[in-house]
């Protein structure tokens, strides 16, 4: 059975960006839509449960004070290592490197030895957020929640 997509429009509901954000981000190539992109006026994109949380990690960073340029260079990093255990990790961003932690004791180890780290961002609290919102819009799709997340298109 394939994945059921979002609309733009949804999507930047549940992630809670504008829809103008939405389309910049497509169209500079920072997260595209996997299921379904624009091609001409009056297409639709449809966007993936991953999408969305990439979407969602990127408007938390933005939350956080971390700039677009630097995002995109987190986003290089984060998308080979960004999977089905999203749950379990939390994202380290300092000023020149971003690091995915999968352990507590990695993420003690990293801010005791670390100088000026930025930020820290538990992406389970990215992933219950967008989890929590899909089911208030979007009750009948509460499964898509409990399947594993799949890989980008193109990764291993």
């Amino acid at each position: 059975m394939g994945e059921h997509g979002f609309s733009g429009k949804s999507t930047s509901e549940i992630v809670d960006i504008t829809y103008r954000q939405l389309d910049y981000w497509a169209r500079t190539d920072l997260v595209k839509p996997s299921l379904t992109q624009a091609k001409g006026s009056g297409s639709r994109r449809e966007y993936s449960y991953r999408d969305l949380l990439e979407l969602k990690v990127i408007k938390s960073l933005l939350d956080a004070g971390i700039n677009l340029k630097q995002i995109r260079k987190v986003f290089t990093y984060v998308r080979k290592d960004l999977g089905e255990d999203i749950a379990t990790a939390n994202l380290v961003i300092d000023g020149s490197r971003s690091v995915l932690v999968n352990t507590g004791a990695e993420l003690v180890d990293i801010l005791q030895n670390g100088q000026g780290v930025l930020n820290v961002l538990p992406l389970a609290a990215v992933k219950d957020k967008v989890d929590a919102r899909i089911v208030e819009m979007f009750p009948e799709r509460s499964a898509v929640i409990d399947s594993p997340i799949p890989r980008a298109v193109g990764e291993a």
